[in-house]
Order: C-alpha cells, then structure tokens, then sequence
C-alpha cells in the first residue's frame, strides 16, 4: 500500500506543485524578466488549467487503451517537458505554451492514481489512499519554497532542477508501478455523456465553484503580498512554504469524511477555503501567515474529498467520477484566474480577493445528497 502512495505522492508533487501551482509562486520574478502585465499573468496560469481539463477529457480513454501505469509515465514526461520550456521561454507566447504542455500531466495523473487505487488496495483503504496521495501537491508546494530561496531570482534555474525531479519520479514509478492484470472494460470508461453529467450534477457545481474562487489564490497570492502588503521576496516564501506544509494535513480528508459524513466535510471545507482568502486582505502578518495556513489544509482537503465523492459516485469506474471532479474543477481555475487578472487590473487586488472570497461561500449552497453516504 505504501509503496504505491508514496511514489503516488511523489508524481502528484511533480505534476501538480511544480508544473502548475509553482508558477504563482515564482510570478512576481517571472513577470519582472519578460514584463508580464496582470492580464498576461491570469492568461499564462489558465493556459495550464486549460491544459489540465483538456487531460481529464481524455484520461479514462487513454487509461483504457494505454493502461494507468502508462498514463501516470505520460504525466511525468509533460510535466517535465512543459518545465523545461517554460525555464527557456524569452517571449509570453512560448511560456503560455510551455505552461500548457506542463499542465497536462495534472490532469491525467489523478484518474490513473484512482484506478491503481481501486486495483491494489482494499476497498476500506481506498478512501484513505486516494486522499494521501493527493497531498503530494503540498508536499510539492512545500519543497518550491526552499528552491526559489535557493535560487532567489534565478526562476529559470528552479523549473530546470523541477524538470529533473520530474525525470528522477517518472523511474520511480516505472519500478513500482505494474500493469493492471484485468484492465477495465471499455463500458466503465464511458466518456462525459449527457447521463454521466445528470448522474454527477452536485459534483460538478461544487467543483467549478470551488475551482473558481480559489484560483485567485493560487495565481496571485504571492504578487499581492510583495505588490500591496509590502512583503519582501524571503517574507513572501515563507508564506508560500506554510501553504504548503499545511497542506500536508489536509490528508486526513478521508478519515474526516468517514467520521462526519462527506456533506458535513464539504460545508466545512468551503467556509475555511473562502474564509482563508478574505483572510488575505487583512494588513496583518499573523492574519496572512494564518490565511495561509486555512487555505493550504482546506484546499487539500477539498481536492481529497472530490475524489472521494467522485469514486462514490462511480465504484465500477472511479478514474471517470475523478476525471468529471477534477475536470469542473479545471473549470473554474481556468475562468477564475482569467477573470482575477482582469479584475485586479480593473479594480485593485483587496477588492478582487474580497470578491472571490464571496463568490466561494455561494457554493455552501450546493447539494451533495446525490448518493447514499457511507
């Protein structure tokens, strides 16, 4: 079991931490080295969550015909050659691509982590497996921090060394990783049909909001700091680093989930993710360290619950309820880093989180009573 969550770990942090969400964090130096304006920045970022949706769309197709173990092997070699364009790039056209083909490996990682799952543990570690797995982007997020302090403005040196970890996880994989014995059939693979979409209607509105509102966050978070709180580079990392390592106890999800019941986690995972980004506004260093404390527990936490939901929702063919989970969830990353840049650029930074912060407690509303809870 282990064997498989740590290298699962391991290829999330690669695909997720330092293909993606790395890019918020080095975007102020990035931005400074090809000027960059904040519409451009939000333009770049939705590039990967485009990316990472187009992926979903074509994840349990490709799982099928190519086997999990083949896709997860996929994941790494995009992520890795997406950060080596990316660490080349002279011009905002060849980083928006490079970002693209980065963003790839995220979106195809997750539903082929979820079919491994359900192929090599049992069914009452399932739960736990896949949310433990989907901690590896905070333990990504966690090791970007000490990298841009090593490499301080040298940004183009720390996607460089990303692209050959990338390289070193792809071997570790392909070493423990099998191919399944009994792939599964071409039925259960069904693609995004109208019923497949009525079937996991409260899914996909959670996740778009979801999506949506913390993509502010994950884009700008960092360049609001140094830009409007006035935080030095080093100061700023900080808060990147506490992200991250918070993160890493928003793997509880599926032991919360089992106590309290998955309606019960979702309220309670939207309340902390919306309030972590009001919290974010308050010119206050305790009150942005803690923001970024609530934020990296309880995105995790809500990513790890999507997949539980998701494979609730789809026992016989979990990669597909992950893939429709996590693709609205690109959704609205996608819209919302768009619409951030636009918006920061139009009003200020203070409104734009304050306003994404509302548009998050919108979703408390949403359903999840679709299923039987376990």
């Amino acid at each position: 079991m282990w064997k498989i969550i740590m290298s699962g770990i391991a290829m999330v942090a690669v695909t997720y931490a330092f293909a993606r969400y790395s890019f918020g964090l080095f975007l102020p130096d990035i931005s400074a080295t090809l000027n960059l304006s904040a519409s451009q920045s939000g333009y770049v970022s939705s590039a990967a969550y485009i990316a990472y949706t187009l992926a979903l769309l074509t994840a349990s197709i490709f799982i099928h015909k190519f086997s999990a173990r083949h896709v997860i092997l996929l994941s790494a070699s995009t992520a890795c050659l997406g950060m080596m364009g990316m660490a080349a790039s002279q011009r905002f056209y060849m980083l928006t691509f490079s970002a693209f083909v980065a963003g790839l490996g995220s979106g195809w990682v997750s539903p082929a982590f979820s079919q491994v799952v359900s192929h090599t543990m049992k069914s009452n570690l399932q739960d736990k497996g896949n949310t433990w797995i989907n901690t590896g982007t905070s333990f990504g997020i966690f090791l970007t921090g000490p990298v841009a302090l090593l490499f301080t403005e040298q940004w183009r040196w720390s996607y460089v060394l990303f692209a050959v970890m990338a390289t070193m996880v792809f071997w570790w994989n392909a070493s423990v990783i099998k191919e399944e014995k009994q792939p599964f059939s071409i039925n259960q693979s069904s693609g995004f049909n109208f019923r497949l979409l009525i079937k996991a209607r409260f899914l996909i509105l959670a996740s778009v909001g979801i999506g949506f509102s913390s993509s502010i966050y994950w884009t700008f978070s960092r360049s609001y700091l140094t830009a409007i709180h006035g935080f030095s580079a080093n100061e700023s990392v900080v808060f990147w680093i506490i992200m991250g390592g918070a993160g890493i106890i928003g793997g509880i999800a599926g032991a919360i989930i089992q106590t309290i019941g998955l309606s019960r986690s979702y309220r309670l995972g939207v309340v902390v993710v919306s309030a972590s980004i009001l919290a974010l506004t308050i010119p206050n260093h305790a009150a942005i360290y803690l923001s970024a404390l609530l934020f990296g527990i309880s995105f995790i936490f809500m990513t790890g619950l999507f997949i539980v939901w998701g494979t609730r929702d789809f026992p016989d063919a979990p990669s597909t309820g992950v893939s429709i989970s996590f693709f609205s969830l690109g959704i609205g990353q996608s819209l919302g880093s768009m619409a951030a840049g636009m918006l920061i650029e139009e009003i200020s930074y203070s409104l734009a989180f304050i306003v994404f912060a509302g548009i998050g407690f919108l979703f408390l509303f949403c359903k999840t009573t679709i299923f039987s809870e376990k």
